[in-house]
């Protein structure tokens, strides 16, 4: 079986797994309301993802009918996400829709393609692949300079082991010792417990935000939440 689905082929037209309102769990703005917009679709295979059935199950609808959606679920904060949204196309048109009409915009992006034509106004959360992920060598580091990152953007890390935060804590280091955005460290669910990587944090007084999932915390490994 091919890695993508069959993504629509006429120009609007977005393959969607899910829509759900819940509580931003991860982020700056965790514990926000926030409607979610799941897109169909990864090119990678992160050892750890919890939404593989995302890979390739969904439903086309227009971007019309996708903000239909999100006028009706009533958050001004919305997130589009994945899977991996930047590989279909016409999600840059729903951007734009989504600020036009004044929403608080996310997106979460492996950040191993290039971001750079997401609009102004959308906060870019890359989420950087760690060897512990399989995906590692997928990191398009061209994402993270400080001419291409910009007010807004967020960069995280699944820490999965101690080799895992020590990579990188390398990168916060030597890659992106000069970029002004929040950096977040998160712990593997099933693997470094959170009370580990936040002591490793602390004893390494690492410039980086620790944050735990907190829809897994509320609710664990459930879909729509």
């Amino acid at each position: 079986m091919s890695r993508l689905p069959a993504f629509p082929r006429e120009g609007d037209q977005l393959l969607i797994n899910e829509f759900f309102l819940s509580v931003q769990g991860e982020s700056t703005q965790a514990g926000r309301l926030c409607f979610f917009i799941r897109l169909s679709g990864c090119h990678l295979r992160c050892g750890y993802c919890d939404t593989e059935y995302a890979f390739h199950e969904g439903s086309t609808y227009s971007v019309e009918e996708v903000m239909v959606r999100v006028r009706e679920a009533g958050s001004p904060l919305v997130q589009v996400t994945g899977g991996e949204p930047l590989l279909q196309k016409p999600v840059y048109v729903l951007f734009q829709r989504l600020v036009e009409e004044g929403y608080d915009v996310m997106v979460e992006t492996s950040g191993s393609l290039d971001a750079s034509r997401v609009p102004v106004g959308v906060r870019r959360i890359y989420d950087i692949k760690t060897p512990g992920s399989g995906e590692s060598e997928r990191n398009r580091w061209e994402n993270f300079t400080a001419d291409a990152l910009r007010e807004g953007d967020e960069i995280k890390f699944v820490v999965c082991s101690r080799a895992d935060y020590e990579w990188a804590r390398g990168v916060v280091r030597e890659k992106l010792a000069n970029v002004n955005v929040p950096i977040l460290f998160s712990p593997e669910w099933s693997g470094v417990s959170g009370t580990q990587l936040a002591e490793w944090v602390i004893e390494d007084k690492l410039p980086v935000r620790f944050q735990l999932q907190m829809h897994k915390v509320l609710w664990g490994e459930k879909r729509g939440v």
